[in-house]
């Protein structure tokens, strides 16, 4: 089974990017896409044969995430049940027999200022709260806005302390992870270094100077039924790179 999870920074603008051969091309099973800030879904992911789940911000232009599934599933649940972090359209939920595939974007802690530090942290209890609930184990793919340890930041010392790379993001994940789950990139990719979000900036990705910000974790039940794990990079189009997950289920 393939996943791919993408930031696309605006689906309208990837799709005139190349998304759709981007899809073609890969022939993954599922696609999880965040920040899509738009609220209309072209036909054509159905014609490929897809099925689509849709969940918008309400506010126009920001946030949202869509997840496109060859596979029907079960039950979809869209959101967490906690409106002022389910009307910025951050979570989709797709449940089948054996597990819950999860497409998550996790808010912004706020560059320069911090302003949403509190509000991402809080987010982030829900989050986990959220998921503990659920009776089956999970694979949670997306943009967890955070670079959890140093080597998943291109300069850990001059960045320390900015939106993505504070202390308290980085404990919440190290805890998230404790409670059973799995970053299935350093499970198969050891200490290679590999990032996932580089500034518009073209010497930013020449440098490689990035961050590791996009994640594919899973219950600690499927580490053994993971077969690859990677990021990307070699893909423009966004800000964000695409992830890889394949998993025997």
């Amino acid at each position: 089974m393939k996943i791919i999870s993408w930031n696309v920074n605006g689906l309208k603008s990837i799709i005139q990017k190349g998304l759709i051969d981007f899809i073609k091309k890969y022939n993954a099973d599922f696609y999880l896409f965040q920040e899509i800030k738009t609220k209309e879904i072209p036909l054509t992911f159905q014609l490929l044969g897809y099925n689509v789940y849709s969940f918008p911000a309400k506010k126009n232009g920001y946030s949202g995430v869509l997840t496109l599934s060859k596979i029907k599933p079960n039950n979809i649940k869209y959101g967490i049940g906690i409106e002022k972090f389910d009307i910025e359209g951050r979570i989709i939920t797709i449940g089948y027999d054996k597990f819950y595939l999860i497409n998550v974007y996790f808010p912004n802690a706020g560059i320069g200022t911090l302003k949403r530090l509190e509000f991402k942290l809080e987010f982030d209890k829900e989050f986990e709260k959220y998921v503990l609930s659920l009776n089956k184990p999970c694979i949670i793919c997306g943009d967890f806005n955070v670079a959890h340890k140093d080597i998943d930041i291109y300069d850990p010392i001059n960045l320390k302390g900015y939106a993505g790379f504070t202390d308290e993001e980085r404990w919440w994940f190290d805890h998230f992870l404790s409670l059973g789950f799995v970053d299935t990139f350093r499970y198969i990719k050891g200490n290679i270094r590999k990032y996932s979000w580089f500034s518009y900036s073209i010497i930013a990705r020449k440098k490689n100077e990035g961050w590791r910000l996009d994640y594919c974790v899973v219950s600690k039940e499927l580490k053994d039924k993971i077969v690859n794990a990677d990021i990307l990079d070699n893909i423009y189009g966004s800000d964000h790179v695409p992830i890889l997950l394949e998993i025997n289920i």
